[in-house]
């Protein structure tokens, strides 16, 4: 009886022993774990404006803690301060490494002179150096931004589909419109149904380039008709 009350007791020490053994050597390894460092930071997405340069220095203060400690939100929010970055993502891969995806903003038209909207109407600072890269100006109060590019794609496809192109949008401070084509004509819309006065234009066009003189202004803030000023030519600037 003593004999089996060994055998039970020995076997059960060993079970402890095993237990604790093994609790050690796991909390080693998570410990060890917890200290990884990062060995790499892949970055994926299309990029046209944002250099590997720019992120390097960007994470370079946040990169120094381990694989398990490091900040992915802080990691990503530290991204989108970057102008040109719209949208940025951050996964752990195991073993040691992060995998960064970046969206970069699709840049849609110039704002207020120096800065730029995306296709989402937000407004962006940033340093565009592509100069074959055409785009519209639009202007207006603040806030206004996405309304007005709203506006800009609405009357530049109505212009397109009639073989016009529309160069220029403005809302002045008291929301009358102004547009300038790309073959130099201005037209004054006013504060009121700039869809049906845009198309009263196309309308009237093709008899107005019947003219001698050259378009420079069309006024149509009126219920019915337009006023049209004729660009001087030298001779009559004289």
């Amino acid at each position: 009886m003593n004999w089996y009350f060994c055998c039970g007791l020995v076997f059960l020490l060993s079970v402890i022993i095993g237990l604790s053994a093994a609790g050690w050597k796991l909390n080693r390894i998570v410990n060890d774990a917890k200290e990884l460092p990062i060995e790499a930071v892949v970055i994926k997405g299309e990029r046209k404006y944002t250099s590997d340069l720019e992120i390097q220095l960007a994470l370079q203060g946040l990169l120094k803690s381990s694989f398990f400690s490091a900040d992915v939100s802080e990691i990503q929010k530290t991204l989108e301060t970057l102008p040109w970055v719209y949208r940025a993502s951050v996964q752990r891969e195991w073993p040691a490494k992060l995998k960064v995806f970046i969206k970069e903003q699709d840049v849609a038209a110039h704002w207020n002179g120096n800065s730029w909207l995306n296709r989402h109407g937000d407004v962006f600072e940033a340093v565009l150096s592509d100069e074959s890269l055409k785009l519209p100006s639009l202007s207006g109060p603040e806030g206004m931004a996405k309304n007005i590019l709203t506006t800009y794609e609405q009357l530049a496809e109505l212009l397109k589909i009639n073989g016009l192109s529309l160069n220029q949008l403005s809302l002045t401070p008291r929301h009358a419109w102004n547009l300038l084509l790309d073959n130099g004509i201005q037209l004054d819309l006013g504060r009121e149904d700039k869809i049906s006065r845009v198309q009263r234009f196309i309308d009237v066009y093709p008899y107005l380039k019947e003219q001698d003189k050259a378009i420079a202004r069309i006024d149509l803030r009126y219920d019915t008709g337009l006023a049209v000023g004729w660009a001087q030519t030298q001779s009559e600037s004289r």
